[in-house]
């Protein structure tokens, strides 16, 4: 197996063979995170393959100052909120501009008990608002405010959405007896 710069560097020179080793290394990881965002495995599918079509062509702009999966991790997550915009499935509620205090807590310890593909079942079904911001806050862990600032909406909005985001999750946890 070569190392990230040797496999970078021939992905570079559109060698097929270390294309192929960086796809197969990624792809399992890289596809869970795709399928977090979107609402079918179809969906994640066509996200993935977007995205590392995206890693392929701006590679030369990978700089090695961090993990490559960190930066596919990235590729990954904006091709997954562009394709959330092309198809406009952001659908926030309106909320008052007072924050909305989460006074419930699920125990982390809850979540090491549950299957993950039972969880990333539980996050697909939330409505495409809350599962984005309940994506990039609590799983990527952007701030409220750059989600605002990536999204285009307003900071209190994304805490709100990520607070009934987690209400939600928290109900379905409880109707599947998990809690």
């Amino acid at each position: 197996m070569k190392n990230e710069q040797q496999l970078v560097r021939e992905c570079l020179a559109n060698q097929r063979g270390a294309q192929q080793e960086l796809y197969e290394k990624y792809k399992a990881k890289m596809f869970g995170i795709c399928l977090r965002y979107m609402q079918t495995r179809e969906e994640a599918e066509d996200v993935l393959l977007d995205g590392f079509m995206k890693v392929f062509r701006d590679l030369g702009q990978f700089n090695f100052k961090g993990p490559l999966e960190g930066w596919i991790r990235k590729v990954m997550v904006n091709t997954a909120l562009m394709h959330l915009r092309k198809k406009a499935r952001f659908n926030f509620q309106n909320v008052d501009n007072e924050l909305i205090i989460d006074k419930i807590e699920v125990e982390p310890v809850v979540f090491q008990s549950i299957r993950r593909a039972a969880i990333v079942a539980m996050i697909q079904a939330l409505p495409s608002g809350y599962q984005t911001i309940f994506n990039l806050y609590a799983i990527e862990g952007f701030s409220h405010q750059e989600i605002s600032e990536k999204l285009g909406i307003k900071e209190s909005t994304s805490r709100s959405q990520y607070t009934r985001a987690r209400r939600l999750l928290q109900e379905l946890l409880w109707k599947e007896r998990v809690v």
